[in-house]
C-alpha cells in the first residue's frame, strides 16, 4: 500500500499552535467548549485543550468526547456492525459556544451525525467546526469547517489515516492509495 506523509510530528505541533491561536482570536473560552467526535476527534480536542490552557494560564476549558454512531444515516446499512465509542460529556452546552472537533472531513456525514448527537446535550449558542484535515471537493453535504489544519485534494479511492501514539499526544497523518482493512 503506497502512502504519502501529509503531516509529521513537527508539522502537527505547528498546526496545533496555529489552530489554538486562531480559536483564541475568535472565542472567549469562558463560554466556549471543545467537543471532539470519538475516537480521533476527541484525541485532537484534548491536545487542543492542553495547548489552549497553556496559552491561557488559570483557565479551565470544557472538553468532551461525543459518539455519533447511532446518529449516522448509514448505521443500519453497513455489512459489519459498527462498534460505538463512549460519550464523555460531563457538562451541558446549553447557550454556550461549541467548537466541534474531528480529525478528517470527507463527505460531511459524520459531522452531520455529530451535530444531531450534540443536541442531546443542550442547545448551543453557536457551533463552529475544526478539522485536522479537510478533503476538499469530496463533500456530499453543505458542511464547511471554520478552522482547518491542512486542506488536501484527493481522489475517491484514497484514504486519510490519522495515527496517534498510545498516549494520544503524538500524531502522524498519511494519505493512502487504498483503504486499510
Amino acid at each position: 500500500m503506497e502512502s504519502q506523509i501529509l503531516m509529521d510530528q513537527e508539522l502537527f505541533e505547528r498546526v496545533i499552535d496555529r489552530l489554538a491561536h486562531q480559536m483564541l482570536e475568535h472565542h472567549d473560552f469562558n463560554r466556549t467548549d471543545l467537543v471532539g467526535l470519538q475516537p480521533r476527534g476527541f484525541d485532537l480536542a484534548r491536545v487542543l485543550k492542553t495547548k489552549l490552557e497553556s496559552l491561557l494560564p488559570g483557565t479551565s476549558i470544557n472538553c468532551g468526547g461525543l459518539d455519533a454512531t447511532f446518529h449516522r444515516d448509514d448505521f443500519r446499512r453497513r455489512e459489519k456492525p459498527i462498534s460505538p465509542q463512549s460519550t464523555l460529556m460531563p457538562f451541558l452546552i446549553e447557550g454556550r459556544d461549541v467548537i466541534l472537533v474531528d480529525d478528517v472531513l470527507f463527505t460531511g456525514r459524520t459531522i452531520r451525525a455529530g451535530l444531531d448527537a450534540l443536541l442531546a446535550h443542550g442547545r448551543p449558542s453557536s457551533v463552529k467546526l475544526l478539522v485536522l484535515v479537510d478533503r476538499r471537493f469530496q463533500r456530499e453535504l453543505p458542511i464547511e469547517p471554520q478552522f482547518i489544519g491542512k486542506s488536501i485534494d484527493s481522489i475517491d479511492y484514497q484514504y486519510v489515516k490519522v495515527e496517534w501514539d498510545e498516549h494520544g499526544e503524538k500524531c502522524r497523518v498519511m494519505l493512502l492509495n487504498e483503504k486499510p482493512e
